[in-house]
């Protein structure tokens, strides 16, 4: 737990202007983006301090994966379900805001903006899916 992280505090519900919503993993909690840049934009993310996308390594597979069901189920909770139309990835560094690590899930994809079509480009140098 590191008391500077802004996601650590969300996690630990000490952040009471972030609702967390419905998760089904203790381990990880999902809330709105506070910027969003599409209709749906969570982000999903551990409730143990872990470092940025750069840090994940063979072993964290099952955590990524849990990571991705999480974010469908949102999706489908708030009436979103169309996956082929749904992008879901993370900031490589020094492009990543904070370094806890943290799944972003956006949708629609195809009404994303020209900016955020750009922030979040499929596996470009900047965002990994």
């Amino acid at each position: 737990y590191d008391g500077k992280c802004v996601f650590c505090r969300i996690a630990r519900r000490e952040e009471p202007g972030t609702a967390l919503l419905p998760c089904q993993y203790e381990d990880l909690v999902c809330f709105r983006d506070i910027r969003p840049s599409a209709p749906h934009h969570y982000l999903v993310v551990p409730v143990e301090h872990m470092g940025n996308c750069k840090t994940l390594k063979g072993e964290h597979i099952p955590l990524v994966k849990r990571m991705m069901e999480v974010g469908k189920a949102v999706l489908q909770k708030n009436n979103f379900s169309d996956f082929n139309d749904i992008r879901m990835g993370f900031h490589w560094p020094p492009f990543c805001s904070i370094s806890h690590l943290h799944l972003h899930v956006l949708a629609p994809a195809s009404q994303l903006g020209f900016l955020s079509r750009l922030m979040y480009r499929i596996n470009s140098y900047w965002f990994i899916t």
